[in-house]
């Protein structure tokens, strides 16, 4: 028996994947039902850059014939509109490739297709996936920002269109659009996850991101994306050692997120986990330098092309922001920033050696309205520099009941413990 269609747009990942295979719904059902609540939502979020409804249903009416099951089987997805896609546009937010037709899908996607997911369409992103806002909006409220880069991603599991979707991360592209749209959101040890296909911002930083229900999902997902047979998080972990990291800029930190964070220290501590005050080596503060001129320099060689052809259609504040700083970066000062980035990375190391992850915040507070811009990149960029995993919880509400994240850091290589930790410390603070 299909459950109820408005049940199935607000079902996990893990949900999706047991009903069907237990014959509860089909693949058809679950499309039909999402792409029900894409209707009804998208004229307000405007999540999608591309859509084709009928596509959607004719993969997810193959996927039932067949009867092949996969672990991502009937699974609808939504793909970040810088990853390529075979049979759909990837644009890149940028009129300068408006109609871009990929021959192959990206590893990712392809991945994703093997396991059974349901491609839905390419979400919206920044221009380049940079700070040039496209056309989404805040799920919860119309006037604000979903977060870029990965905003349509974002925006499109806030809203129920869809239990996953893919996005990328050099600064903060999935940790901000997570923690402003009510998800999960993860960012992998660097390295982990391959980005054949996808256009490349900042090779040093780049990764791709994960945004979904629950972190369940982010853990099937990540091994799908890995190509290897899905394992289950551990049923139980013991109460974890937790290093409360404020970063160097925490007067820039909203009072109200301080105030939450700062309970939730409080908070996990009563439940039984070891909580300590971590401070950073006063090295890491050099660190935002060290990104923007890392980025800079490589997104500016990145898109030489665009630059020789098509300068004045690329926005005023790509131009006048990383594209010039790197163009106006040397070679000598970029090889300097990556030698810090290695120091404080080593620095890292004993810190976290000494803690099983490190709680920190996922942005500054609520969600900006549309016109503002987001402050404060310090608060994730740091953790990207890092290389270090990341997953942002969904466990707060700002003054105006608005989703604000809590960020979770966890040591190199260690993802599958991160999801663990991370699921013990969403328990006790929902």
């Amino acid at each position: 028996m299909t459950k109820n269609k408005t049940v199935l747009h607000q079902m996990t990942a893990t949900e999706i994947v047991k009903a069907i295979g237990s014959g509860e719904t089909t693949c058809e059902a679950v499309a039909r039902a999402c792409l029900e609540r894409i209707a009804e939502r998208e004229p307000e979020v405007q999540a999608w850059q591309y859509l084709d409804p009928d596509g959607v249903v004719r993969q997810a009416q193959a996927l039932d014939k067949s009867g092949k099951r996969g672990p991502l089987t009937g699974v609808p997805c939504g793909v970040k509109d810088i990853i390529d896609t075979a049979d759909m546009p990837t644009e890149y937010g940028t009129p300068i490739h408006k109609g871009h037709r990929p021959q192959r899908d990206a590893a990712c996607v392809a991945l994703t297709r093997k396991a059974g997911g349901v491609i839905m369409g390419k979400t919206v992103t920044t221009e380049f996936a940079n700070v040039h806002p496209g056309k989404t909006r805040n799920p919860f409220d119309a006037s604000r920002t979903p977060g870029g880069s990965s905003s349509g991603s974002g925006a499109a599991v806030g809203a129920d269109m869809v239990p996953l979707a893919l996005g990328t991360q050099t600064t903060g592209s999935t940790t901000r659009p997570a923690s402003f749209c009510g998800a999960f959101g993860y960012r992998p040890t660097w390295g982990d996850l391959r980005l054949n296909g996808v256009m490349e911002a900042a090779g040093t930083l780049d990764s791709l991101g994960i945004i979904a229900r629950s972190i369940e999902d982010v853990s099937l997902y990540r091994d799908v994306l890995l190509g290897i047979e899905p394992q289950p998080l551990a049923e139980s972990v013991a109460a974890p050692r937790i290093g409360f990291c404020r970063t160097h800029n925490w007067n820039r930190i909203e009072p109200h997120t301080q105030k939450l964070l700062e309970d939730a220290a409080e908070r996990l501590a009563r439940a039984g986990a070891r909580v300590e005050d971590v401070e950073l080596p006063q090295d890491f503060v050099a660190l935002e330098d060290a990104h923007r001129w890392i980025s800079g320099f490589e997104m500016s060689r990145n898109l030489t092309w665009e630059i020789e052809n098509h300068w004045n259609e690329i926005s005023e504040e790509f131009r006048n922001g990383r594209l010039t700083d790197g163009l106006a970066c040397t070679y000598e000062q970029y090889v300097s920033m990556r030698a810090l980035m290695h120091h404080c990375r080593k620095l890292l190391l004993p810190v976290l050696d000494h803690y099983d992850v490190l709680l920190t915040p996922s942005a500054p507070g609520e969600a900006p309205p549309l016109w503002n811009p987001v402050p404060n990149p310090w608060v994730y960029m740091v953790w990207t520099t890092m290389h270090v995993p990341s997953l942002t919880l969904p466990v707060f509400k700002g003054p105006n009941g608005l989703p604000v994240g809590a960020q979770i850091v966890g040591r190199h290589y260690d993802d599958r413990r991160l999801f663990a930790l991370s699921r013990w410390i969403d328990q006790r603070l929902k």
